[in-house]
């Protein structure tokens, strides 16, 4: 069996699991219309129409859900097999696909990702970063990258033991002309810097001490749904910013910011990596979890 013909079975089982072209060719990391061409041709050689498309949406022909069900049990033999060979290499090499979130990818990018491609030059990391929780598994990645509570309990985590909280802060030129809030309840006073989440929801900021835990709907001059954005508004004053304390801890330490607050936002559940039980692993694979382990120590 060639690699073209493997490539073109991974493609319509890509196709047949998102149900589109266009995410299909994400994944598979080319473009809709070679993904388009590709199928039109096996679709061609097998003498029968697979996937019946729309402008609007594509589904499996009775022929497409019998092929589908065939070659899912062997394509999955088969790479297990590849996965197999892979896990003897002496030096790791291919590409690891880590899902996370974008603030949980910052925390790790230099002391843990960029450390580990310095020692493995050979091995190529495909990293994305969303705002949602995805099946990693049937997205495709090898590994995921999330607070220790949002792992999915089926999946085997590896604490990363990184001490994370939220923080609000202020440029101090700000606090000195607006002064202070002591209490959440302080912040209907002050113009805060709005964020915007994913769902396109309006994020509510979130407070506990001594069990009392609330959430406070602030008010203020401008929205953003980029804590990168959050973080330059708050340094140019435009008013108190709430965001992951690791975004901003050098502008703290440099005085560029300043905390408050501090007491009301409590340490959070630690970043975890995470990932399903494989037999075989392939060599990166088993290299990045042990160093994984070692920066947990560290």
């Amino acid at each position: 069996m060639t690699r073209s013909v493997l490539t073109d079975l991974d493609a319509v089982l890509s196709i047949a699991r998102h149900s589109s072209f266009r995410a299909a060719a994400l994944e598979l990391g080319m473009s809709t219309t070679a993904l388009s061409n590709a199928i039109a041709k096996l679709e061609k050689n097998l003498g029968i129409r697979l996937f019946n498309r729309t402008t609007r949406s594509v589904s499996l022909t009775d022929a497409g859900t019998t092929f589908v069900e065939r070659i899912g049990p062997a394509m999955t033999d088969i790479h297990d097999a590849m996965l197999a060979v892979q896990s003897l290499q002496e030096i790791p090499t291919g590409t690891l696909r880590i899902n996370a979130f974008a603030s949980a990818a910052r925390e790790v990018m230099a002391p843990l990702i960029l450390s580990f491609l310095q020692r493995y030059p050979h091995v190529h990391i495909d990293l994305v970063t969303e705002g949602r929780l995805v099946d990693i598994v049937s997205a495709g990645f090898d590994m995921g990258l999330r607070p220790a509570d949002l792992v999915p309990s089926d999946m085997i985590a590896l604490s990363l033991g990184l001490h994370r909280s939220n923080a609000v802060v202020a440029s101090p030129d700000f606090l000195r002309t607006h002064g202070k809030p002591i209490v959440p309840a302080d912040l209907y006073r002050f113009r805060c810097i709005r964020a915007r989440l994913p769902s396109n929801a309006l994020f509510r900021w979130r407070f506990e001490k001594d069990g009392n835990a609330l959430q406070i709907d602030v008010q203020g001059a401008i929205t953003l749904d980029e804590p990168s954005l959050v973080r330059i508004a708050a340094q140019n004053g435009v008013g108190l910013g709430y965001i992951m304390e690791a975004d901003v801890r050098e502008d703290i330490a440099a005085g560029r910011l300043v905390r408050v607050l501090e007491d009301w936002t409590p340490s959070l559940a630690s970043l975890a990596l995470y990932y399903p039980g494989r037999k075989n692993p392939p060599a990166a694979f088993t290299a990045f979890i042990q160093a994984a382990r070692e920066f947990a120590r560290e």
